[in-house]
Order: C-alpha cells, then structure tokens, then sequence
C-alpha cells in the first residue's frame, strides 16, 4: 500500500484511464445484444462515462466508421494513452520499477 501512495500520479491516472477502457469494451459487447436506445440503468451507465471519449475520438476518425469500430479505436487510443503516459515518466525517471528482488 505504501508504494501506491509513493507513486500517485502514475497510479491514479491508470487507473482510470483502464477503467474507461475497460467500460468501453463492456459498452461494446453489451451492444451486440441489446439497441443503442436501450434505457436500462447499467446502459445508461456505460453511455453516461463512454459517451464523452467517444465524442472526441469521433472528432478524429471517418464518418464512414460505424459506432463500434470507434468504440474498438476509443480502446486502443486509450491503451496507447497508457503506454505513452508510462513512457514519459520512464523518459523522467519518475516511473515504478518492478522490484529488483527475487
């Protein structure tokens, strides 16, 4: 726990940004089986967080794309995001290392 509190900014971030991956895969899978204008709790969930991510990504990519290669894409920018935020503070020295021991 100690080393959580040690490395916040990196924590933190990650965290979230893998829990808003992570809605947006359920969202996509979700959506195999159920309309976009399903008003149960849990939808309105996903689309409640998903929704503002998929504004911006949408911004980005062909209007051709259907909603659920833009959700695929909102997935793997973010996982990009992820790497790219663990790279910068690497390049910084700041990054958690794994433990040398063994």
């Amino acid at each position: 726990m100690n080393n959580f509190w040690s490395y916040w900014y990196f924590h933190i971030p990650n965290f979230i940004l893998a829990a808003v991956m992570y809605t947006l895969m359920g969202r996509l899978l979700l959506g195999l089986f159920v309309p976009e204008s399903w008003d149960n709790y849990i939808w309105r969930f996903f689309k409640a967080v998903t929704d503002p991510f998929l504004r911006i990504v949408r911004t980005i990519t062909p209007s051709i794309l259907t909603q659920p290669v833009v959700i695929v894409f909102s997935v793997l920018w973010l996982m990009a995001l992820r790497v790219g935020y663990l790279a910068l503070l690497i390049n910084f020295g700041i990054a958690p290392m794994a433990s040398q021991g063994g």
